[in-house]
C-alpha cells in the first residue's frame, strides 16, 4: 500500500532566549490511506509540535522546521508555496485542535466558522454552504442543528464544543485527518462517543488518521500502528498488536506496564517509570532514556542509538541498555 504521509528525518526546533532547542529530533514515520496511527508518549514529548509541523501551525516566529521532509500525496509540504499550504489545511488535511474552546473563535456563531472554512475551500454560494453546515453538524450528532448552527462556542458543552471541532475538520472531506488529544477533559461516556465518531467517519470517508494521544487505552481499541514518542524522538514504531504483545524498548514496556490493571495485588500503589525527563535544554546527543535512568556510560549519552527495523514493521531504537532482545 503506499503512503499517504511519509515524514523523513523531521526536526523542529524554537527560538528561545537560551538559543536554539528541538523539540523534534530526526523522527520518521508514515500513514497509509485509510489506516490509523496513534502518537504516543508523556506530555511534553513532542507529539503536538510534529502535528503543527505537518500542517505549518507553528507558533510564529519561534518555530521552525529546520530539516526532513513532510512528503503528503507524493509532495513534500515543505517546499510548497503559502497558497498551496492554506489549499491542503483545511481541505486535504483536517485538524482537530487540542482544546477545543481555545480553537473556536469566541465571538462568532460556530456557523459562520463553518460557513468560512467551506467558503474557502470550496466554491460554493453562502447560502449553500450554511446548508451544508447544519448537515455537518447534524452527521456529528448535534441535536438540533438547524437551531444550534446560530451558537456561540460558549454555550455548548465540552462534547458538543468537540463535535464542532470535527465537523469543521471534516467538512472539505479530507484524506489525512490529524486528532490531537480529542477526548482530553471529556467524561467517559463523551470520550466513547466521540472516538466512535471518528472511526464512523474514517469509514464514510476512506481517511487516514493520526491519533494523537498519551491514553494507550485509546490506541489499543482505535490504531493500526503506533509511534511511540520519548524526547522529542521515536524510539519504537510497530503494528499495534505486536506492540503490544512485544515492546523492545524499555520505555515502551515501562508506558505498558503502567496502566492501571483491577486484578493488581497492590492496588494502592501504580507502576512508574522511574526518574524524570530531563530539561530540552539539557537533552543528550545519544540515548535519552539512558539520561534518565541517570546510566553513567559515556558512550551511550553521546552516540545516538541505531533506530533499525528489527522485524517487519516493528522499528526500534537500539540502544545496548534499552533495546529488549
Amino acid at each position: 500500500m503506499s503512503s499517504l504521509l511519509d515524514i523523513k528525518g523531521l526536526v523542529t526546533s524554537f527560538d528561545t532566549d537560551s538559543g536554539w532547542v528541538r523539540a523534534v529530533d530526526g523522527i520518521s514515520f508514515s500513514i497509509e490511506k485509510g489506516k490509523t496511527v496513534g502518537l504516543v508518549g508523556e506530555s511534553g514529548c513532542g507529539k503536538t509540535v510534529t502535528a503543527m509541523s505537518i500542517v505549518d501551525l507553528l507558533p510564529k516566529p519561534s518555530g521552525h522546521v529546520l530539516e526532513g521532509e513532510i512528503n503528503f500525496k507524493g509532495r513534500d509540504l515543505r517546499k510548497v508555496n503559502g497558497a498551496e499550504k492554506r489549499k491542503v489545511r483545511g481541505g486535504e488535511i483536517g485538524v482537530i485542535f487540542q482544546e477545543p474552546m481555545a480553537a473556536l473563535n469566541p465571538v462568532q456563531r460556530i456557523g459562520k466558522q463553518l460557513v468560512e472554512i467551506l467558503r474557502l475551500h470550496e466554491k460554493i454560494s453562502s447560502r449553500a454552504a450554511l446548508r451544508k453546515s447544519v448537515e455537518l453538524l447534524d452527521a456529528v450528532g448535534i441535536p438540533d442543528p438547524g437551531e444550534r448552527i446560530s451558537n456561540y462556542p460558549h454555550q455548548l458543552s465540552g462534547g458538543m464544543r468537540q463535535r464542532v471541532m470535527i465537523a469543521i475538520a471534516l467538512a472539505c472531506e479530507p484524506d489525512l485527518l490529524i486528532a490531537d488529544e480529542p477526548t482530553t477533559a471529556l467524561d467517559v461516556t463523551v470520550q466513547a462517543q466521540i472516538l466512535e465518531l471518528i472511526q464512523s467517519m474514517q469509514k464514510k470517508l476512506g481517511m487516514a488518521v493520526l491519533m494523537i494521544t498519551h491514553d494507550l487505552g485509546v490506541i489499543a481499541q482505535n490504531c493500526d500502528e503506533v509511534v511511540v514518542m520519548y524526547a522529542g524522538r521515536v524510539v519504537e514504531r510497530a503494528p499495534v498488536r505486536e506492540l503490544f504483545a512485544n515492546p523492545r524498548h524499555a520505555y515502551t514496556k515501562g508506558l505498558l506496564n503502567s496502566i492501571p490493571r483491577i486484578e493488581s495485588e497492590r492496588k494502592s500503589e501504580l507502576n512508574t517509570i522511574p526518574g524524570q525527563v530531563a530539561s530540552i535544554q539539557d537533552f543528550v546527543s545519544g540515548c535519552r532514556f539512558c539520561q534518565r535512568m541517570d546510566r553513567k556510560n559515556s558512550v551511550l549519552l553521546r552516540q545516538r542509538p541505531d533506530y533499525r527495523e528489527i522485524t517487519p514493521g516493528h522499528w526500534v531504537e537500539t540502544c545496548p541498555e534499552c533495546f529488549l532482545t
